[in-house]
């Protein structure tokens, strides 16, 4: 079960624990597939999960319009309420347009999300006074907690720590999912999540309250261990390091969406421009899984 680590700044909801960053399912045209998504949804929430963060990187939001990303967070919610009650669902509704990432978050809070994940623009880059104008005017625009996710490998845009502190102080920004392992450390006014899966013991040794992950897919209940276990944090995750490695030989919604195809989940591929793990990949991932005992030997 969640935490129940909050900031106090919102009530109501707990944005802590193992919160999945969840892939998106699509059928064999390429559609999104309803029923699959749900079934992923729920195996989550009873293998380590918290909650779930959907339409974010790794759920493939880029390639998603609109609709698609509301129909992902009503899934979400109805799965949660029936199956985890109590179980957040995260949005992720973030744009390099502040237009769009607003009408998105409107969207999401009207889906009955709990919370918003709202990244750094991306491309057009803005300068620091940009940054804090976009992220102000999305949580004004929302009654919703806002997490802020730093992620420069993707977007082009680094937010120092002391911008972040300063994001902190807007009334309904709650947390960060930090993915810059460098300068780590907790900021002011936001619960510290973890962005990648081998920053999870950093974060949580700095009184983190969790992570934003996604080899929770696949070892959820010993990434859970290892908040609900301080003492055996670091054997678990030198234990999880070759996953973590085997998971990066394509982009992370590559190689999980191979990764749960092989252990049986029916999620399909992914939407252009990400293609198939090539042979290779796959091998990789396979003897990992293998290695980690999650798969046969064959």
């Amino acid at each position: 079960m969640p935490l129940g680590i909050v900031t106090g700044k919102v009530a109501g909801v707990t944005l802590s624990g193992i919160l999945t960053a969840m892939v998106t399912p699509f059928d064999a045209d390429g559609a999104l597939a309803e029923e699959p998504a749900a079934r992923l949804m729920r195996h989550l929430l009873s293998h380590g999960s918290d909650g779930l963060v959907l339409t974010g990187t790794t759920g493939e939001a880029s390639t998603l319009t609109d609709d698609e990303k509301a129909l992902m967070w009503e899934i979400g919610v109805e799965v949660t309420r029936a199956t985890a009650p109590g179980a957040p669902v995260i949005a992720g509704s973030g744009s390099n347009d502040t237009r769009h990432a607003v009408e998105l978050t409107e969207r999401a809070a009207e889906a009955g999300v709990d919370a918003a994940l709202v990244v750094a623009p991306y491309y057009n880059r803005p300068n620091r006074r940009g940054l804090i104008a976009h992220f102000r005017a999305v949580a004004n625009a929302t009654d919703l907690p806002i997490v802020v996710y730093n992620i420069p490998a993707r977007t082009g845009v680094d937010m120092p720590n002391d911008l972040l502190d300063e994001l902190g102080q807007i009334e309904n920004v709650v947390a960060i999912k930090q993915a810059r392992a460098e300068d780590l450390r907790a900021i002011d006014g936001m619960d510290l999540l973890a962005g990648n899966d081998d920053m999870l013991r950093a974060v949580l040794e700095l009184g983190g309250t969790g992570g934003i992950l996604v080899a929770s897919h696949l070892v959820g209940p010993q990434m859970r261990r290892m908040i609900d276990e301080p003492d055996a944090r670091a054997e678990i995750d030198a234990e999880l390091a070759p996953l973590h490695r085997a998971l990066a030989v394509a982009p992370p919604v590559i190689s999980v969406k191979t990764a749960l195809t092989m252990l049986g989940h029916d999620v399909g591929g992914v939407r252009l421009p990400m293609v198939d793990a090539s042979e290779d990949e796959r091998a990789a991932i396979r003897s990992a899984l293998e290695a980690h005992g999650l798969l046969e030997r064959v």
